[in-house]
This record gives C-alpha cells, sequence and structure tokens, in this order.
C-alpha cells in the first residue's frame, strides 16, 4: 500500500499495533479507591491539589518504563525474575504480602461496581453475581488480543470524566493557575490527602501485570520504544482523568462546602449542582472503572503468583494447559464478590489494611526492580543509564518517603 511507505504512518501504525499495556496498566489505576481519593481531594481542599499532578506523571512514567524495558528484554515476568535473583522464600513472602494487598483491594472493586450500580436502581445482589460472570467470562473465553481490546475501549469510557467537568463549570483561570503553581499546606487534612493521591498512582500489582503483559503480547528490544510511548500516553491520560475528577468535585461540591466520603456520595452530590448529566456521566465511569479493575486485579494476581513458583499461565492458553491460572483468577472474582454480598462486612476495614499492606509491600518491589534492571548480566546494555539512575532511585526515595507517611498517618487518629 502506498500509504504505508511514508516513516511516520508506518510508525504510527506500529504503535497502534503494540500500545496497550501501558495505557491499560496505568487507567486501573483510577480505580474504585483512585475515584473516591479524587472525589474527597476536590471537594475538600477544591483546586489546591491538582499542581501535584505534574510530577506524579513523571513518577509513573519511570517506574513502569523500567517495568515494560524490563519484559522485553528478558521475555520474563517480574515476579519470574524475583524467583531466579532473589530465591524462593523471598519470594514466597512477597507474594502473600501481595495476595493480601491485592484481595482487599478486588473487594473494593466490587464494591464499587455495586455502589455504582445501586446509583441506577439496581441492587448488588443482581449486579454483582452479572460483574462477577462478565469478568470472568471475558478472560475466559477470549483470546490475550480481544481481551486487550476491550480493555482499551474500557480506557475510553474514562473520558466521562471530562465531559463530567465540563458540565461543572470550573473557573477555567484558576485552573490552570493551580494546576502549575504550587499550594503545599502543613495542615493535616491537607497531608493526608496529598498522600493518599500519590499513594494511589503507584501501586505494587502494577508493575507485575505490566511486565507480564509486555511478556504475553510478545514485545521484543526491537520494538520496546513504541511501548515506552504507550507507558507516556497512558501516564497522561490517567492524570488526565484524575485531574477532571478533582475539578469536578472541587467546581460544584467544594463551592458549596459539601463534604463526602466515597465516589458514590460524590455522584449523588453532583446531581442537584451541575445537573442530572454531570452525575450520570460520573456514575457511568465509576461503574466503568470497577469493572475494569475487577477483570485486572484478579488477573494480574494470578499472573504474579503463577510466574513467582514457574507455573504455566496466560489469557492465551487454555484451562487445560494453565489450570492453576484459570483457577486463581476464578477463586480470587468469587471471593472478592462474594464477601461484598456479606451483610454488614465493614468495606472501610478491608480498605485500611490493603492500603497498609500495599504500603508496606511498595519499597521492597521498588528496590527489587532498581536491583534487577541495573544488572548487567539481567539486562546487557539496557540496564539505567547514570541520569536515568538518579532520577530513578529519587523518585523510588520520595515514593518509599511517602509511602511510610501514608501507612504512619493511617494508624493516627483523625
Amino acid at each position: 500500500m502506498q500509504i504505508l511507505k511514508s516513516p511516520a504512518l508506518r510508525r504510527l501504525f506500529l504503535f497502534l499495533a503494540i500500545m496497550g499495556p501501558g495505557i491499560i496498566t496505568s487507567n486501573v489505576d483510577n480505580d474504585a479507591g483512585g475515584i473516591t481519593t479524587y472525589s474527597v481531594a476536590g471537594a475538600t481542599l477544591g483546586y489546591k491539589c491538582l499542581w501535584i499532578f505534574l510530577p506524579i506523571i513523571v513518577a509513573l512514567v519511570v517506574i513502569q518504563e523500567m517495568c515494560t524495558r524490563m519484559g522485553a528484554v528478558t521475555g520474563k515476568g517480574l515476579a519470574d525474575l524475583i524467583r531466579e535473583r532473589f530465591g524462593v522464600k523471598i519470594t514466597f513472602y512477597a507474594m502473600l504480602g501481595l495476595l493480601l494487598g491485592n484481595m482487599g483491594n478486588i473487594m473494593s472493586e466490587f464494591a464499587g461496581v455495586a455502589a455504582s450500580m445501586e446509583l441506577f436502581g439496581v441492587s448488588k445482589y443482581i449486579s454483582l453475581p452479572l460483574a462477577a460472570f462478565l469478568v470472568w467470562w471475558l478472560v475466559l473465553r477470549w483470546s490475550y488480543k480481544v481481551v486487550e481490546r476491550v480493555f482499551l475501549a474500557a480506557c475510553l469510557v474514562y473520558f466521562c470524566y471530562i465531559f463530567s467537568g465540563y458540565l461543572a463549570h470550573p473557573l477555567w483561570g484558576e485552573v490552570a493557575k493551580e494546576l502549575v503553581v504550587p499550594n503545599f499546606s502543613f495542615n493535616s487534612t491537607y497531608v493526608v490527602i496529598m498522600v493518599g493521591i500519590i499513594g494511589t498512582t503507584i501501586a505494587p500489582w502494577m508493575q507485575f501485570y505490566i511486565q507480564s503483559a509486555v511478556v504475553e503480547k510478545g514485545i521484543t528490544v526491537k520494538d520496546y520504544i513504541y511501548t515506552k510511548y504507550d507507558v507516556i500516553v497512558g501516564s497522561i491520560m490517567v492524570n488526565l482523568i484524575a485531574v477532571f475528577i478533582v475539578i469536578c468535585c472541587a467546581a460544584t461540591l467544594h463551592v458549596k462546602g459539601i463534604r463526602i466520603e466515597t465516589a458514590k456520595e460524590a455522584a449523588l452530590g453532583l446531581a442537584p449542582l451541575a445537573g442530572a448529566g454531570a452525575s450520570i456521566l460520573f456514575a457511568i465511569g465509576l461503574l466503568n472503572a470497577s469493572l475494569f479493575s475487577a477483570s485486572i486485579l484478579p488477573l494480574s494476581t494470578a499472573y504474579f503468583l503463577c510466574e513467582a513458583f514457574g507455573i504455566e499461565a496466560g489469557i492465551d492458553k487454555s484451562w487445560r494447559e494453565a489450570p492453576a491460572f484459570y483457577w486463581l483468577y476464578t477463586i480470587l472474582i468469587i471471593v472478592g464478590a462474594g464477601l461484598i454480598l456479606v451483610p454488614k462486612i465493614s468495606l472501610i476495614a478491608v480498605m485500611f489494611w490493603s492500603q497498609v499492606i500495599n504500603g508496606v509491600m511498595l519499597p521492597f518491589v521498588l528496590i527489587f526492580m532498581l536491583k534487577l534492571v541495573n544488572n548487567k548480566d539481567l539486562m546487557g546494555e539496557h540496564v539505567n543509564g547514570p541520569v536515568f539512575n538518579i532520577i530513578s532511585w529519587v523518585t523510588v526515595a520520595v515514593l518509599i518517603s511517602l509511602t511510610v507517611l501514608m501507612v504512619v498517618t493511617s494508624f493516627l487518629p483523625a
């Protein structure tokens, strides 16, 4: 075809063929817990927390680029490399911590499904079994290529939040100023919310999933440059959506002095202030995010557990070829959705402890990553360069400090 003779168009088509792991992994980070965090931030602090999203983009790109590079160079998942380089004993304890943290996160996603469907008048006793079957059937029935396309389509639904933010009629001049001018305060509420925003950006499971996705997709060093663009696009996209969630709640709930604790309360509060359209779009975004994350988090967990112990895993394999992988995925979905149906279960306690476990695990995962990516026997000429190493270690040091602060403040009285 004549059109493909253009180098620029060839590069574009290659990017479109390879994109997926970076965009999908980043957007899953805008899950029910993330949307709740951004909603509370906007309702409580207004526009004053917007500036933090620019450095967050840099941190997310740095961390996820290393994982995708390791996947492309080694052809192995992160859990697989940790087992090979650090031993089975360390791997076992690391995987146990990650499993406990992810189980709480999976429950949170199904709670998000229940909350969003209740906004449309559907009982959780109907919505949760249907949602659980849908996400299970999607992965069981289709190939990796088809599942990835569904996930990419789900990423587009996040743009509901951009339209919702626009319908809230924010003060765009103030938004622009707060995006570029740091506005820090040592007020305890401000610090806790800001740490919460950063804490939702980089979770341990993300690093395992994105590297496994690169490996399963068959991306190699030759095509790696396009995966790097994929990571950059995903990191910008997820933070753009987060910014608009904050804007939406700041322009409505904060202005009226309305305080909220959940994303469901944010959606309900928008209706009288920004109109039914903004409220419906917000609820649709919450449902999409919860379903999307309820698919990815069990999948990520099944990947890293199987990789850690050398068990066959992958969507492109049949149940007969990878029974442990599919059984793990199935059990995680059943338990995650089933526990939300238990009357009077304390979801706040579940989210609290999963946050604490993830906070404790994150420093270890990041240090494992940096040791692996700087191992010349493993990475050859693709180890971090001096400048990138400085940026990486500074990013990791900041993330560890903030994670420790987040865990400590979680135990302090409000």
